[in-house]
């Protein structure tokens, strides 16, 4: 069975009236539970091809990849903020049918991740954090922009009011974030493999080729707001760190994370982007630790 015959695109209606687009990959067992992953800031659902066409969790889990609201076929220019993903990822499972899952997140990705499962426990079988952002431990100019929010914010609001009266670009490109990944790969082979990577995946300009600005900009404060209360979250849950992080101190995001009742850590040799960078240690992990998981039906089955 290959993903190319099975993966199928959807979409429904939200009640804003936004159209979410999202891609299920059906592993052809009778009620399957869902594998949802969640893409970061300036992505979508291309961000997990390669991830969805390797995995054999494709074997025994249906696989849900949604662009989340702001993104690319989900395009909007409305307020996005955590409580409305989380929404719009209930909606989702809802409508496909699916109880308790295995959800999936990298850096964004990985807080809209614990914040749906803090709103929507009975939707949240088990977690799996890549590079998940504790806003205690930034530093650098990570926590310079976590600390002049204030300021951005109406910015954000100026922005977001010149789009409603029309000053805006019409379409956007879609970004195809394999292919990114491929021709990243080939250019770190030369001497200077790291700025390559940051090149690539921290150019403003390439950003804004692909999405409006108000909607990047809330996207990035969104990626450092407050951690929902994390003692509260008992689902079994999955931690990939990356060793070369830097924006963050690992102590102290460590120290954070260890409030999760239910944690498993695990390192990658990677800075930011290990699904670019280390791609099969990141499959390998959530593979290793979802195959492994101690769950009663009633909590994994729909």
């Amino acid at each position: 069975m290959t993903s190319e015959s099975t993966d199928t695109m959807r979409h429904l209606e939200a009640a804003d009236g936004t159209k979410l687009y999202y891609w299920v990959q059906r592993c052809g067992i009778k009620s399957a539970p869902a594998v949802l992953l969640i893409h970061g800031a300036a992505s979508n659902h291309t961000r997990w091809s390669e991830f969805t066409r390797s995995t054999s969790l494709r074997n025994r889990f249906d696989i849900v990849r949604p662009d989340m609201r702001g993104n690319a076929r989900s395009m909007c220019r409305g307020k996005l903020d955590l409580g409305t993903w989380c929404r719009d990822l209930k909606a989702i499972l809802e409508a496909e049918g699916y109880g308790p899952s295995i959800v999936v997140g990298h850096s964004l990705g990985a807080q809209i991740a614990l914040h749906l499962a803090a709103t929507c426990p009975e939707r949240v079988g088990a977690l799996a954090l890549i590079d998940p952002v504790v806003p205690k431990a930034l530093k650098g100019k990570r926590r310079w922009t976590k600390r002049m929010e204030p300021v951005i914010r109406p910015g954000v609001w100026l922005l977001r009011a010149l789009n409603r009266l029309g000053l805006r670009r019409r379409k956007f490109p879609l970004m195809d974030l394999e292919d990114l990944d491929k021709k990243t790969r080939a250019d770190m082979q030369g001497d200077h493999p790291q700025q390559e990577l940051v090149r690539r995946y921290s150019a403003l300009g390439l950003i804004l080729e692909y999405m409006p600005t108000a909607n990047y900009v809330q996207q990035i404060m969104a990626t450092a707001a407050q951690l929902p209360g994390l003692e509260e979250i008992t689902a079994p849950t999955l931690v990939l760190e990356s060793a070369g992080v830097d924006f963050m101190d690992r102590t102290r995001s460590r120290a954070e994370l260890a409030r999760l009742p239910n944690r498993v850590l695990v390192e990658i040799d990677a800075t930011h982007w290990p699904l670019t960078e280390r791609p099969d240690d990141v499959r390998e992990a959530i593979e290793a630790w979802a195959l492994q998981l101690d769950l009663p039906a009633a909590t994994l089955w729909c």
